[in-house]
């Protein structure tokens, strides 16, 4: 056996069943997979994925799921599909294309080592002296790499204070309620999220009060207005009574008709009918303008707050969710409240008021008249939780359409650049027909129940029709009182049918009503204080004192101590996942930390407004992001007061005017959505000019200058030096040669500040930046080889003395 295979011998196997195992050239072992019984716990679904029963079969029953990724492509960067899995014993790999699975025994001076390069990232297994097995994925499941490593690093550590011992005892997150592991970076049960009862959706439509209450004079004018025109409604049948039984009936028994009588019946049927159109015009306007003002606040007030909620939210949420939810839910509240709570309301006054009339016109038929309304509330009480639950789903699956366009229109270059458009076309068609599903599903029980209430009220007329021909048999009543009657219980019947229909637009606007509030009831982690202090002028001292962060349950920054000096510039360097782009985010506050404090000129960040304390940080983003609109209106975005003269001066500072005066429009030349119009380095500039403009004493430059060839990067570079003269300013770059001109380095290691000092002073010590850097190096050199491009040192290219004939 060789001395790799003998070093990872002490496997320890299944307790429940021992299976043949099958070396490989890395050392690992394949293991024929067979199905077991076991009850494990897995936050991360694996054991439900298509992996999930080679998964099983090789798990012991106390055996959990600590942490897994998904890889998407092979050692050669082929797109295919496969797993890595940590639990508190093991790695376990199926390779993409692979059928059996590989494992590593956990061990004391193990690691995972995270790369990317060229958009690829790769995930390497290391022990003490080599590289055991490596895996590469695309940088969407970045994040899901980062958990496992960190998981990993957990794991190992652990083992390593308890002398090799198997690390059962793992401090994990797990739910206060049913002990179940939390997913990664969250807090959140999914289980007892699932388990929580919903709310009456009467109690979520009432929450809407608050919006409605600026309106009140409007709205009880409104109901008086429907009280009103209800009554005028009921006017006619009544005078049918009259009309039957003086003038028709009579008239059939050989009396003349009285001209005059029947002239002051027919004005009163004419003046009621008029009477209720002009109510009944004064209430829908009334009404409507209001409902409008109602969703209109509703918008206002949904989008406000989400702009002032954290990243961390954005983080979990899709684009087109939250369009749809602002859009189209707040539209469906607005249509249900201009027509159907109007409707229902008339609703209710026309069956009260009905009722009230067919008591006093006879309480025996009356009686009759509501045999019906039992098995009606009855089935309105078991049709609408199903409906409310049913409309919830299809607001989440139609979330899933919206989601698809939201991806692919903002995207639509990548599409067409790769071809994809079928297979685009293939994931809206999927999405639309799992919608159609769902509300197929919805209509088998709405179509039931429409009809069901129109049957009970046909069987209940035809009741009071028999009931009512024994009484004028009997004499009891009068032909006219029972064809008054037989009208009444048409309006009757009829506002309780369309009662029943509104049960079916009530359920959306509750489930809309219910999106909303998830997003009003969300409180920002980063709040701002009850009595902010002011940020005055700046000086740009940044001390951080013990800075910790958490993504839920998993630690991104670990006692983190540094110091940064009015006017200094420091570069943050490190692998991916390193805790670069964290620390730079909660400089910016848009997270705050979770231990320790970061402090600005001596006062902890946290004691100021938000918005004050973010007018003094120019933020320059790898992927900049220009609006729709001017090239004027995107520099000035952070200061729209600005002049035009100022406009310019940020744009020659970011070496930016002359490209922008070869536009059409010069400052007036509209940029498609995103700056679609512009180049990758002209983007960039406008987003310089955009932090010159506000003159910042604190910069961020975030990957300011990877996305852009070697001469834009040089002309960012100038802009750049422009801009980061007088202000402290932090830099995050992956060419490390990029910060060679910064006061100090800092180097991070998961969360950890390894090693700080000028660029000179960590090569010699060849420490971790040295590492970085000569990895970097060599990279670069591989890629260039690769790409047909002989790297010759400086000494190599002078002219070679020709050889002598031999």
């Amino acid at each position: 056996m060789c001395a790799l295979c003998t070093r990872l011998a002490p496997i320890r196997e299944n307790p429940r069943k021992r299976n043949v195992r099958h070396a490989t050239p890395t050392g690992a072992e394949e293991i024929p997979t067979k199905m077991q019984h076991h009850h494990l716990e897995d936050a991360f679904g694996v054991l439900n994925s298509p992996f999930g029963a080679g998964l099983r079969a090789m798990l012991a029953s106390d055996e959990n799921v600590r942490a897994a990724l998904a890889v998407d492509l092979d050692a050669h960067l082929h797109f295919g599909t496969g797993m890595l899995v940590v639990t508190q014993r093991r790695l376990l790999a199926c390779d993409p294309g692979a059928v059996t699975w590989r494992e590593w025994a956990l061990t004391p001076g193990q690691s995972l080592r995270l790369l990317d390069h060229g958009g690829v990232g790769t995930i390497e297994l290391h022990d003490a002296q080599q590289r055991l097995a490596f895996w590469r994925f695309t940088l969407g499941a970045q994040a899901q790499a980062l958990q496992l490593a960190q998981r990993f690093e957990q794991l190992t550590e652990r083992l390593a204070v308890q002398g090799g011992a198997l690390a059962e005892e793992l401090d994990e997150a797990r739910c206060a309620v049913c002990q179940a592991l939390l997913p990664p970076d969250t807090e959140e049960c999914p289980a007892c999220a699932r388990a929580q009862t919903p709310q009456p959706s009467t109690w979520v439509l009432l929450r809407l009060w608050r919006f409605a209450h600026p309106y009140r004079m409007q709205l009880a004018a409104g109901f008086g207005l429907t009280l009103a025109s209800t009554a005028a409604t009921l006017v006619p049948p009544y005078l049918t009574i009259p009309i039957m039984d003086d003038i028709l009936i009579p008239f059939q028994n050989g009396k003349q008709i009285d001209p005059a009588l029947v002239l002051m019946y027919l004005s009163g049927l004419l003046a009621s009918a008029l009477l209720a159109w002009g109510l009944g015009w004064a209430r829908t306007y009334i009404l409507a303008l209001v409902s409008e003002r109602i969703g209109a606040d509703l918008r206002t007030t949904t989008y406000e707050h989400l702009l002032r909620l954290s990243l961390d939210y954005f983080g979990g949420k899709r684009t087109g969710d939250l369009m749809a939810r602002i859009g189209s839910e707040t539209d469906r509240i607005n249509v249900f409240l201009s027509l159907h709570a109007l409707d229902f309301v008339t609703d209710v006054l026309m069956i009260c008021m009905t009722a009230a009339i067919l008591f006093s016109i006879n309480p025996w038929l009356a009686l009759v008249t509501l045999v019906p309304l039992p098995f009606i509330g009855w089935m309105i009480h078991t049709v609408r939780d199903r409906l409310r639950t049913g409309f919830e789903k299809i607001d989440r699956v139609w979330s899933e359409v919206t989601n698809v366009l939201a991806d692919t229109i903002p995207g639509i270059r990548v599409v067409k650049a790769f071809a994809q458009e079928k297979r685009e076309a293939q994931r809206f068609h999927d999405a639309n027909q799992h919608n159609l599903q769902v509300n197929d599903k919805l209509n088998k029980t709405w179509s039931l129940f429409t009809p069901t209430v129109s049957l009970l009220t046909e069987i209940g007329l035809l009741v009071v029709w028999g009931f009512g021909i024994w009484l004028v048999s009997k004499s009891q009543i009068t032909v006219g009182v029972l064809t008054a009657f037989i009208a009444y219980i048409g309006r009757f019947y009829g506002r309780l049918d369309s009662m029943s229909r509104i049960v079916s637009v009530t359920q959306k606007a509750a489930a809309g009503a219910k999106r909303i509030f998830d997003i009003l009831d969300h409180v920002s982690n980063v709040p701002d204080p009850a009595q902010p202090v002011q940020v005055g002028k700046v000086q740009g001292a940044i001390a951080m004192r013990g800075v910790g962060f958490r993504y839920g349950s998993r630690a991104v920054i670990k006692n983190l101590d540094l110091d940064i000096r009015p006017g200094e510039m420091i570069g943050l360097v490190g692998h991916s996942g390193s805790g670069k782009s964290t620390l730079v985010n909660l400089i910016c506050r848009f997270y705050d930390v979770s231990e320790g404090s970061i402090q600005l000129d001596g006062i902890d960040i946290r004691r100021f407004s938000v918005l004050d304390y973010r007018r003094h940080i120019g933020l320059v983003l790898q992927e900049p992001f220009l609006f729709f609109g001017t090239i004027a209106e995107n520099i000035a975005y952070g200061k729209p007061e600005a002049t035009r003269a100022e406009i310019i001066a940020a744009a020659r500072a970011a070496h930016a005017h002359e490209f922008i005066l070869r536009l059409p429009h010069g400052y007036d030349s509209l940029v498609g959505e995103r700056g679609q119009g512009l180049s990758g380095g002209e983007r960039q500039r406008i987003s310089i000019a955009r932090a010159l403009l506000i003159d910042p004493r604190i910069l961020i430059l975030d990957e300011a200058t990877s996305a852009v060839d070697t001469e834009t990067e040089k002309e960012i570079q100038k802009a750049l030096d422009n801009l980061v003269q007088g202000r402290t300013t932090i830099a995050i770059a992956h060419r490390l040669s990029t910060l060679r001109k910064a006061d100090r380095l800092v180097v991070m290691d998961r969360g950890e500040v390894v090693e700080v000092g000028a660029h000179d002073a960590l090569m010699e010590k060849q420490g971790a930046y040295w590492r970085l850097y000569e990895a970097q190096a060599r990279r670069a050199e591989e890629d260039a080889q690769a790409a047909g491009v002989l790297i010759l040192d400086s000494s190599l290219l002078h002219p070679a003395h020709p050889a002598g004939n031999s």
